[in-house]
């Protein structure tokens, strides 16, 4: 059985849709990052990143001690490896999909967040047009990549789905509210609506919607305390010794 530590974010949920898409059972635990879980000591054992999604693996290939792994490419890497699905293993097949892999973790997904975080910050943080500006063409930009990318072959990494395909879906769902225009990149929406009528596509999505929190029900105090804790952190102390 796997341990899945989550939260129902895009990052949480390129994992949800692979697992579904393998047909592997799994067990969520939620992590709610507004409340700071990812901060007990507990998930940073799984963590040190303080970031979710983690996995504990309890059935690992080698028959050894649990496997536990964090960063949500890595996860994908060895669930697929482990499932024998959606990650070519052969030379040329398996670097085309590594690379859009980082790609996605290195660009579409930070550039992505970026552009969210700016957009949500209220008038009391200053003038973020700077900001808004420089991340909104990023992301604009990561859509022209998928776009041209597209435009000759079926999916990301060439003629088959595979998990490059599974990490850069959950970072296009909100296009409209990224300020994008689904019409203008073709090649991408043809893919995008694809993904989106795949059952395990839609069935990964779902996971975790019934976690939401009714922010308006926090005290000023609570709301204080998670900007505090959330936004511009800093080196953690280690341990004493």
């Amino acid at each position: 059985m796997i341990d899945l530590h989550y939260w129902p974010t895009p990052n949480g949920k390129k994992v949800t849709i692979l697992l579904e898409e393998c047909g592997i059972s799994y067990n969520v635990v939620p992590c709610n990052i507004g409340r700071g879980d990812q901060f007990e000591p507990d998930f940073l054992k799984i963590c040190p990143n303080n970031r979710m999604p983690a996995m504990v693996d309890h059935e690992p290939a080698d028959g050894g001690e649990p496997v536990a792994i964090f960063e949500s490419a890595a996860i994908m890497m060895y669930i697929a490896e482990k499932a024998g699905k959606f990650y070519p293993q052969d030379l040329r097949g398996r670097y085309e999909v590594n690379q859009w892999l980082m790609w996605q973790m290195a660009n579409q997904g930070p550039k992505s967040g970026e552009r969210g975080h700016f957009a949500r910050l209220g008038d009391e943080y200053g003038d973020q047009s700077y900001a808004l500006t420089r991340f909104g063409d990023e992301v604009n930009r990561m859509y022209g990549v998928l776009n041209n990318r597209l435009y000759d072959r079926p999916y990301i990494a060439g003629d088959e789905y595979t998990i490059a395909d599974m990490i850069c879906y959950p970072w296009t769902v909100n296009w409209e509210g990224q300020g994008e225009d689904l019409n203008e990149f073709q090649y991408f929406k043809r893919w995008f609506e694809e993904l989106s009528a795949r059952p395990a596509v839609q069935k990964g999505m779902a996971v975790g919607s019934e976690f939401g929190e009714d922010l308006s029900k926090l005290s000023d105090e609570e709301k204080a305390r998670r900007r505090k804790l959330l936004y511009n952190q800093r080196a953690r102390p280690a341990p004493a010794a």
